[in-house]
């Protein structure tokens, strides 16, 4: 802790006295300075120990000591030390009352205690704080060592947010969530992600505080720069030109770090405390900036590794070579074979290649941008949250093919994340049925059966099991089907339209009582004699024989689909 007022009135060789201000001794004292200046403001930056001998001061002037100490409270000087003996025998009354008007603290000191004293007692506990705060910052960079080797970010992170009492999340390139402690903080790391995002869009390192409606004035962006500095700097410069500061949770003060060596942002990491870092938080903060960092970049070197190991996997899988894929994934993906999985293949939406590909072009495209990349960030991250194993690849130029646990937390945020962001997610997605390895290549044609209809429905995200509980009808509304039941009918509606019979109607009715004459003239209100003659007309324009199955089923599919109500979301029962 640094010195406090009540420290210096409780050092045995300073002898103090209180004489106002007695409720605010617990307040920091940054530094000692004297002066005898009627205006020593302009020289101040708040937080110290002003001493005075009341040389060039009326201190017996009430009206002049109110407007002093008015100066000196409105600069947050942090309390006045006054020699007794020197120029007064005792302090002046004036001076006493507007000091306890403005709830400044008033120490006496005596004239065997020189100010050089009170200088050095503030210096050697300014000295031994920071000291301490050193000390525990290199007990702390071993303690989040220790922990990123044995734990990764996760434990690093749950040992940052126990070192600084508050809350911890990592975020990767694209903003989302990939790990957060405590996990009761999962919600407000979640709000963060727009904020992640502008961040991502500013050259690393770089910075950015979130405060709190009613942080204080300590959580703006002058404190976290004196912060930095007695710290030793580091980070992205946190409230200098690249910090800003909006509002959240009024009870969360949120540090937001970039991750990455280069210009590009790797990843951030959030810091959510109660109030503004002390200097031992902030070095572990940056001991954590560093070995995330380490990690990042790591990472993708891993990644990349682990990426072709899951493609061959998959490639072992297709084939129908399922024991060499087991004896491939190892330990990586051995488990995932294990269980049922589902196989889900993802591609961009339509519209969304042409616009990833325009700014790359030019050289100003961030591949973590990508649509697929997004997902594959989200879905990678929601496995690690639920300790899952998911094997995800790229297939083809713009597609993706992953394995995930049927049931699982991955498989439940990929459906979550498609409903969700239909509209900004900038893909579609096809997801299997439950299956197991020997089954895998069935798997992907489900995959790529269920893709093709989310397209033709223009869905994010359509499940195979809604092709066989669905109706077919939806599979069949394009514009090719369409002008065949058109081109079918057409005969028929012409010679409605003139007003020589309801025949359209009338097939209708008859094809949906499965032929039964009676009912379907009771539906229509005519007698079944009319009715006969109708469909003999029907097959007289036609040129073709109702009794043949086939055109009794081309002709209700043709019904079916030039119906008004014959669209894909109005058939579908899950559209």
């Amino acid at each position: 802790m640094p010195p406090t007022l009540a420290s210096l009135v409780q050092h045995s060789a300073l002898h103090l006295t209180v004489h106002a201000g007695e409720d605010r001794l617990r307040t920091p004292v940054r530094w000692v300075h004297a002066s005898e200046l009627a205006d020593p403001v302009p020289y101040m930056e708040g937080g110290e120990l002003l001493l005075i001998t009341a040389t060039t001061l009326d201190a017996a002037d009430p009206e002049a000591m109110r407007r002093y100490v008015r100066r000196l409270t409105g600069a947050r000087v942090a309390g006045l030390g006054f020699a007794i003996g020197v120029n007064y025998d005792e302090i002046p009354e004036a001076l006493v009352t507007a000091a306890r008007e403005a709830g400044l603290p008033l120490l006496g000191v005596p004239r065997r205690t020189p100010f050089l004293a009170i200088s050095k007692a503030v210096s050697a506990a300014l000295a031994a704080d920071q000291y301490r705060a050193v000390t525990a910052g290199f007990d702390a960079q071993r303690e989040l060592t220790r922990a990123a080797l044995a734990d990764g970010p996760a434990g690093l992170l749950a040992r940052l947010a126990a070192h600084v009492d508050g809350w911890a999340a990592l975020y990767g390139a694209s903003g989302a969530v990939v790990a957060v402690a405590p996990e009761w903080a999962a919600r407000r790391a979640a709000r963060l992600t727009d904020e992640v995002r502008r961040l991502r869009e500013r050259p690393a390192p770089a910075s950015a505080v979130v405060s709190g409606a009613d942080a204080g004035p300590d959580a703006g962006p002058d404190a976290d720069a004196d912060a930095d500095a007695d710290a030793g700097g580091g980070g992205g410069g946190d409230g200098g030109p690249d910090g800003d500061a909006t509002a959240t949770d009024a009870t969360d003060r949120v540090e937001l770090q970039s991750l990455g060596t280069g210009r590009r942002v790797r990843g951030a990491l959030a810091v959510g405390t109660g109030a503004a870092l002390g200097t031992a938080e902030r070095y572990a903060v940056h001991s954590a900036i560093a070995l995330l960092t380490l990690t990042t970049e790591r990472s993708r070197a891993l990644q990349s590794a682990e990426q072709r190991l899951g493609a061959a996997v998959l490639r072992m899988l297709l084939a129908g070579q399922s024991d060499h894929a087991r004896a491939v994934a190892g330990d990586l993906y051995g488990a995932l074979l294990d269980a049922p999985f589902r196989l889900l293949i993802a591609e961009t939406a339509t519209g969304q290649t042409a616009a990833v590909r325009a700014p790359a072009a030019q050289g100003a495209a961030d591949p973590s941008d990508h649509p697929l990349h997004v997902l594959t960030e989200v879905l990678e991250a929601a496995a690690a949250r639920a300790g899952e194993p998911v094997l995800a690849v790229p297939d083809g130029e713009e597609r993706l093919a992953v394995l995930a646990v049927d049931g699982g937390s991955t498989v439940t945020t990929c459906v979550a994340y498609a409903r969700r962001e239909s509209e900004e997610a900038g893909v579609v997605i096809g997801l299997s049925a439950p299956t197991g390895p020997t089954a895998t290549a069935g798997a992907y044609k489900q995959a790529e059966q269920a893709l093709s209809v989310a397209r033709r429905r223009g869905r994010a995200l359509v499940e195979h099991e809604e092709l066989a509980a669905g109706s077919l009808l939806p599979l069949l509304a394009d514009d090719a089907v369409r002008a065949f039941a058109d081109g079918m009918l057409r005969a028929l509606r012409e010679h409605d339209a003139k007003g020589r019979g309801d025949l359209v109607a009338s097939l209708h009715a008859w094809l949906s009582r499965h032929g039964q004459w009676d009912a379907a003239a009771a539906d229509l209100g005519v007698h079944r004699h009319t009715l006969r003659y109708r469909m003999r007309r029907v097959e007289e324009i036609l040129g073709r024989s109702l009794d043949d199955p086939d055109v009794r089923m081309e002709l209700w599919l043709a019904l079916k689909t030039t119906a008004p109500s014959a669209t894909p979301e109005a058939q579908s029962p899950t559209a």
